[in-house]
């Protein structure tokens, strides 16, 4: 998925636009008529350059909705940290998720790296707890680039809850199933040449065509600016403020049929 476009996977259909482009600010918006749960996303990275490595705080709030049940869990996300010399991406930092229908809470912690040096790469460690009491359900333990594992502290019984292998292993090539839906301003559409030069290793059309891209959006923004129209997101509402940062809220219930879906 890309900022500005609708697109289904199995069962679940998600829609992510860029709500806004100063600062950068995302919104998602995934639903499943299957499973019957919703999930509603506002991402707002705050990049900081170190020497050798970006780390990116993600802020906005992610919310996790299981309709059955009638439960919606709140949570935040981990930095983000690009390293360049040696090249790696990883998660790091703290995140809390919070159901306020069952009481349940969870506390994890992202680790890059640690005193057994590679081991500790990509590692995540945590527990679920009750609210009321602080009491500790079960330990969370593993690497979320391999597996993750809980372990109920009553009985010791340790179970897989994340198998990143099978998940990839899973993962298909989107493709477009109608071209007459895709809308002109959904990413796969605008930067539609710029991705054929770059398959096509034509490095030099792929740069004149992106400049083409960024050109025009800056001619469209100007001519907005001289009539006093101001941009809006059609699909999202979206607010700011200090104590709350950004939140978007969709404007429809479900996510619609998408033009590019994911084969099974």
């Amino acid at each position: 998925m890309f900022p500005g476009e609708a697109s289904m996977f199995f069962s679940s259909r998600f829609l992510w636009l860029q709500v806004s482009y100063h600062p950068p600010v995302a919104a998602l918006h995934a639903t499943d008529d299957k499973e019957n749960f919703e999930f509603i996303w506002c991402q707002h990275p705050v990049p900081k350059f170190h020497g050798t490595r970006v780390e990116a705080e993600v802020l906005g709030k992610r919310q996790l909705k299981l309709l059955n049940h009638g439960e919606t869990y709140m949570m935040n996300s981990p930095k983000l940290i690009v390293k360049f010399l040696p090249p790696r991406i990883d998660w790091i930092g703290d995140v809390n998720i919070c159901c306020q229908e069952t009481g349940l809470e969870a506390e994890l912690c992202y680790i890059t790296s640690s005193i057994f040096g590679s081991r500790g790469l990509h590692s995540v460690k945590g527990k679920i707890y009750q609210s009321s009491s602080m009491k500790t359900l079960y330990e969370v333990e593993g690497h979320w680039n391999s597996t993750v594992k809980v372990k109920d502290i009553n009985n010791g019984e340790e179970t897989i809850i994340y198998d990143a292998k099978e998940v990839f292993s899973e993962l298909k090539t989107p493709v477009v199933e109608n071209l007459q839906r895709i809308w002109p301003t959904e990413s796969a559409a605008v930067w539609n040449e710029v991705s054929n030069s770059i398959l096509s290793k034509n490095w030099s059309k792929a740069r004149d065509e992106k400049s083409s891209v960024e050109d025009n959006q800056r001619k469209l923004a100007k001519e907005r600016n001289s009539k006093g129209e101001t941009w809006v997101p059609k699909l999202f509402t979206v607010s700011y403020s200090k104590e709350d940062d950004w939140e978007c809220s969709p404007i429809q219930e479900r996510v619609p049929p998408a033009p590019i879906v994911v084969p099974i």
